[in-house]
């Protein structure tokens, strides 16, 4: 046990709590990497304060700008996506804001694909816009579309495989291919969340290509698999190249971006166990895709992974697995009210926003606007969880008996 030199009998009971000298003994190792909170951060002397700077990870100054337990959060993240640097974000989309305001000023132009993710497109139309940013969308699924948008103007490009809802796949290689040749002055950035840094390697598309295809940075929703139980909010920027990493560290500091320690504790406890997660829930969807597939009642199955679903073949071309979602397109008889009640009914599917948790969801969604409009019919898109995959396969059997029963 060693007392330190702050150690005082003769100071009362408060001072001597804070100023404690006990360090515990060297040599204490476990699996679970150690929590540390902190806001202040003690320097050594005022040589050692001075001495430091906040981009500097082989040391640290302020809380807010990084722990060890955070520090190894973002080593794990880049190794698990395949980059070298990685900062954290309050959320999923805090990370895409974060790139957003880092890489684009009043003038320039941002591409997004009219399938992704919609907060990242409101965001665009909105504060964005304010801002004298512009936007524009492309079709995904259509390269040439792509090819299109692109002008001097346009500063960053969206990449999201696949479409948030409609779960269409594009062809990463000829869309980030499309960019390096027509806009090489823009950074590409793609949103890795559904892959989860296991589906497909986004800064290496095809491994041995010269000049190497990849992005330039991923985020990533950490509220989703790398936590796997929705109960964190968090995201992630991870890049490769040093300068990209340093912009966005910059912005991210004067933004002050912060995540909580216990949620850091969090996703590293999940980060152990992704991989054989992302294996089930990807294992238990194509099942019930499959089972979806000899239903009359659906239109169409769109799942990457299931052949006849749009991009099939970019997924087949690119990806190793292929998640926990899946999206139910109902026969355009049905109406979106019966349709509703169907989901009202499931007993085992939750009604409820994100995804990659151990609750299977079930959201539906009316074909009125954007992408998803593109579909007759009412979308119910399907999170699949952890329960036993007969079980959920039985579950919709008796909700679509239900349906018929109207």
């Amino acid at each position: 046990m060693s007392t330190g030199k702050h150690a005082k009998h003769d100071e009362a009971p408060s001072t001597r709590q804070i100023h404690h000298g006990y360090v515990p003994p060297p040599g204490f190792d476990a699996v679970a990497p150690p929590l540390h909170r902190a806001s202040t951060v003690l320097f050594e002397d005022v040589a050692a304060m001075r001495a430091s700077h906040w981009l500097d990870k082989n040391t640290y100054t302020y809380g807010l700008h990084g722990t060890p337990t955070s520090f190894t959060l973002e080593a794990r993240l880049a190794t698990l996506e395949g980059g070298a640097h990685a900062l954290l974000a309050p959320s999923g989309l805090a990370a895409i804001a974060l790139v957003d305001q880092s890489l684009l000023s009043s003038g320039d132009t941002v591409l997004i694909p009219d399938n992704a993710y919609f907060p990242n497109k409101s965001l665009a139309a909105h504060e964005l816009a304010r801002w004298g940013i512009a936007h524009r969308f492309y079709d995904p699924m259509d390269v040439e579309s792509l090819r299109a948008a692109l002008g001097a103007d346009v500063k960053l490009v969206w990449i999201e495989p696949p479409g948030s809802v409609t779960l269409e796949f594009p062809d990463l290689r000829g869309l980030v291919r499309t960019v390096r040749a027509h806009a090489p002055h823009a950074t590409v950035a793609l949103d890795n969340t559904w892959g989860g840094g296991i589906a497909f390697d986004a800064f290496d598309l095809e491994p041995g290509a010269a000049p190497p295809l990849g992005v330039d940075l991923t985020i990533h929703a950490l509220t989703k698999y790398p936590s796997g139980g929705a109960d964190v909010m968090m995201g992630s920027v991870v890049t490769r190249s040093q300068a990209l990493h340093d912009q966005l560290s910059l912005t991210h500091c004067r933004l002050g971006l912060g995540v909580g320690p216990n949620d850091v504790e969090l996703v590293l406890r999940g980060l152990q166990t992704i991989a054989l997660r992302y294996a089930a829930h990807d294992a238990a969807t194509r099942r019930i895709a499959q089972w979806a597939l000899g239903r009359q009642e659906f239109a169409r199955v769109l799942h990457p992974a299931t052949p006849g679903s749009p991009g099939h073949e970019h997924w087949a071309a690119q990806c190793r697995a292929a998640a926990g979602l899946l999206t139910l397109a109902f026969d355009p008889a049905i109406a979106p009210e019966r349709v509703d009640r169907f989901v009202d009914g499931l007993r085992l599917f939750g009604i409820g926003w994100s995804w990659a948790g151990p609750m299977s969801l079930a959201v539906p969604y009316r074909t009125d606007s954007g992408r998803v409009g593109a579909y007759e019919g009412t979308l119910v898109r399907l999170s699949i969880g952890l329960e036993d995959v007969d079980d959920l396969i039985r579950d919709l059997e008796a909700g679509l008996e239900r349906l018929s029963a109207d």
